[in-house]
């Protein structure tokens, strides 16, 4: 059990709420440590004053805050570049669509608008990707560009480039730094790049060298247009989890504010054990707020029969996990068609599809602690609180653990697929 529910667990058991308060935020920022966490500095005071004067509904208040901004939070992301640079491709791997898609962002090679346009995530709607122009192109004018283009409303900046980064380029980046916005440089098609040079010079090629020399190229060129220390990644938008593509989710994450770094962990596709991870632990943290706050709540007599985490509720939150794992109904419809297996073959793979398999429990002993936990409900304190928190701890961490063992397990059948089809050619 993480040291957070534990420490918490132990001094609502003895009502030692003053311990809880300077236990709880060293224990939080171990829990969080590796990828930064939802609650805001403001949140975790107000928490912890609720701690000290031993005031739970206000516990559970805060944290409740925290957990619904992070799951309605609002993410536009800005994706500046030229036609034919990738930037399309890009746009359309971070939304898990495909280019045949029909909801998918235009790929093509000219620029045919001066437009921003809207891309919406198909899972998370207040998700937005916007594609804005280039700055290679004639009606460019740094002091002018960001206004029009609403600078304010975007959280951060993708400049992208499928070969040098031009002087423009860097003024805007000046000006989205003035702004007091974040901007990163994305250098695409590194792929291309990478299967040119081999085969060009088969004899002398080494993959990592001519990394290097891309990376050391961008990098001398901004730097002698004036961008000091700036950030690029080197990306395969085809290849997402080769290069620096997971780099730039960390960088995002870190710099992110909590509840937006929330969201934008949940919406990353699911390319490698190590995504699969990161979406994990962020969820833990979720986790352990959400038994947190039951905790808190039960406290109260007869409360947890009103908003206690009963089947309706479990099977919600499976049905979440499945959706940010990919492993909705049609996300699986989807994965069946693509490894070319039958959907009812894939279905009796994968646990997290049966709910009831999960949750049903008929022995004496659950029947026992059943019976244990509705007599403490009622009463309220100590033992309902640790019954509650208990019960909404071991269930979701039962639920995540599933949906992302399933998950991985799928990936390996498309990775096996994919190199099957790579030899094929």
């Amino acid at each position: 059990m993480d040291p957070l529910i534990s420490a918490f667990l132990k001094g609502a058991s003895e009502k030692n709420f003053q311990q809880l308060a300077m236990e709880f935020l060293p224990q939080y920022t171990a829990l969080v440590s590796k990828t930064g966490g939802m609650l805001s500095p403001e949140t975790l005071s107000g928490i912890h004053k609720g701690l000290l004067e031993g005031k739970l509904p206000d516990v559970m208040s805060h944290i409740q805050e925290a957990i619904h901004a992070a799951e309605n939070a609002v993410l536009q992301v800005a994706v500046i570049g030229q036609s034919g640079t990738g930037k399309s491709s890009f746009i359309n791997a971070l939304r898990g669509v495909s280019h045949e898609a029909e909801e998918s962002a235009d790929v093509g090679t000219v620029e045919t608008t001066m437009c921003k346009i809207p891309y919406q995530h198909p899972k998370y709607p207040k998700v937005i990707f916007w594609d804005l122009p280039g700055t290679g192109t004639p009606n460019f004018h740094a002091d002018t560009y960001l206004d029009k283009m609403a600078f304010a409303s975007y959280d951060f900046f993708i400049i992208i480039s499928s070969s040098r980064f031009s002087l423009n380029d860097a003024l805007l980046a000046l000006k989205i730094k003035d702004a007091g916005k974040k901007f990163y440089f994305v250098r695409t098609k590194v792929d291309s790049d990478l299967y040119s040079e081999e085969k060009t010079k088969p004899k002398t090629f080494k993959k990592e060298n001519v990394l290097q020399r891309i990376r050391d190229y961008c990098l001398t060129n901004l730097i002698s247009i004036g961008v000091t220390e700036p950030h690029i990644f080197l990306i395969s938008n085809f290849d997402l989890d080769t290069f620096d593509f997971p780099k730039l989710q960390e960088t995002l994450l870190k710099e992110l504010p909590g509840h937006k770094r929330h969201m934008f962990a949940l919406l990353l596709p699911n390319i490698s054990d190590a995504s699969l991870e990161l979406k994990k632990h962020f969820l833990q943290e979720k986790i352990c707020l959400e038994a947190l706050k039951s905790a808190a709540v039960s406290f109260i007599p007869f409360m947890t029969f009103f908003i206690g985490f009963d089947l309706p509720q479990q099977e919600e939150c499976l049905k979440e996990y499945r959706n940010y794992f990919g492993l909705d109904d049609k996300s699986v419809e989807e994965i069946a068609e693509r490894l070319g297996t039958p959907l009812e073959d894939i279905k009796d793979q994968l646990k997290c599809l049966d709910f009831w398999s999960l949750v049903k429990d008929d022995s004496i002993i659950t029947q026992a602690k059943n019976a244990a936990e509705a007599f403490s409900s009622v009463s309220g304190g100590p033992a309902s609180s640790v019954f509650q928190a208990l019960k909404v701890y071991y269930r979701r961490k039962q639920f995540l653990n599933t949906v992302a063992d399933d998950a991985k397990h799928l990936l390996r059948k498309m990775e096996t697929v994919n190199v099957a089809l790579a030899n094929s050619k």
